[in-house]
């Protein structure tokens, strides 16, 4: 006998509000107050991967000042009448100074604007977060920070590559791979010695370099490497490769940003664990269904996969 809940869902349920189902998930949620700016993650791209205070934040929003990562699903989640602002920086192009950014933040606070300061990933991850902070406390305006699920390890999951592993690395790096002009001077060689993983953003357009210097600080040739185009969405792409070849092998396979790379023995294991996917697969598959040819699946070293989007998963 079917219980009433049970019935009622058969019934269907009524649709609810966004703001419905965020007080259903959250309880109380934290009003956004006239003249406040959020720094907000908006997450590695995925809109699944939208905290629920971010949530919060986009449906109370006034002006949403934007990077130019944040997937325009998300965008769509603040008010209609909401104002948006593009403040997005991109590698070796044209962008908006971090002074102005920071100056056009306070200005619409002033003006009595709930001000939601959008960042893809995680803010104070390589996202100057805490230079708008720093900028917004001197002006005297309140604020709050909203993390978010940073792509240096989000990303990693979605390609099938842990970020650790136990008996194979103690610790992970987080380093951006900017060239010496943008943003100081990176001891690569110090890096190198620590023999742990090592995770580029926005890496690709100094990784020549910065293989190489890796290399002189006495990385092996032979360590593994990947790049990860557009981690967590559709169009997903992963190359896995070696530190001598990945820079040649990511311009062969014409990958742009925005890729995240990673260096290290951890790359080795995604091919166990998509092993054990398609095992798994192979044992759930219904009798008489045709298994896909062996090695397939898992391309050599130096190989994309183009159409690689689905989830890690078993």
């Amino acid at each position: 006998m079917q219980s009433d809940r049970n019935q009622s869902a058969c019934a269907g349920t009524p649709e609810i509000s966004g703001r419905q189902a965020l007080a259903a998930l959250r309880g109380s949620y934290p009003e956004f107050m006239p003249g406040e700016v959020w720094l907000v993650g908006a997450g590695p791209g995925d809109p699944g991967l939208l905290t629920l205070d971010a949530l919060a934040g986009l449906l109370q929003a006034d002006v949403v000042v934007h990077d130019a990562l944040v997937d325009a699903r998300v965008l769509a989640l603040a008010p209609s009448g909401a104002q948006m602002r593009f403040a997005g920086k991109r590698g070796g192009k044209p962008s908006v100074a971090q002074e102005d950014i920071s100056a056009q933040l306070i200005a619409l606070a002033r003006g009595g604007l709930r001000v939601l300061r959008l960042k893809g990933g995680d803010p104070f991850v390589f996202g100057r977060g805490g230079e708008e902070i720093l900028a917004l406390a001197a002006a005297g305006v309140p604020f709050r920070v909203i993390p978010g699920v940073t792509a240096g390890l989000s990303g990693l999951a979605s390609a099938c590559i842990p970020a650790t592993m136990r008996g194979v690395n103690q610790a992970i790096i987080l380093a951006t791979g900017h060239g010496p002009d943008e943003e100081g001077v990176m001891d690569w060689s110090a890096l190198a010695r620590t023999r742990q993983p090592i995770v580029l953003y926005m890496g690709l357009r100094n990784l020549e370099n910065i293989a190489g210097a890796l290399m002189r600080g006495g990385l092996p040739g032979s360590t593994p490497a990947a790049v990860i185009a557009s981690a967590t969405l559709a169009e997903q792409r992963v190359l896995v490769s070696t530190l001598e070849c990945i820079a040649s092998d990511t311009r062969a396979a014409n990958f742009a940003a925005p890729a995240l790379v990673v260096v290290g023995d951890i790359v080795d294991v995604r091919r166990q664990l998509l092993d054990a996917s398609a095992q798994y697969a192979a044992a759930a598959r219904p009798p008489g269904t045709a298994l896909p040819v062996a090695g397939t699946a898992l391309p050599a070293a130096g190989a994309a996969l183009p159409g690689e989007s689905s989830a890690c998963e078993g």
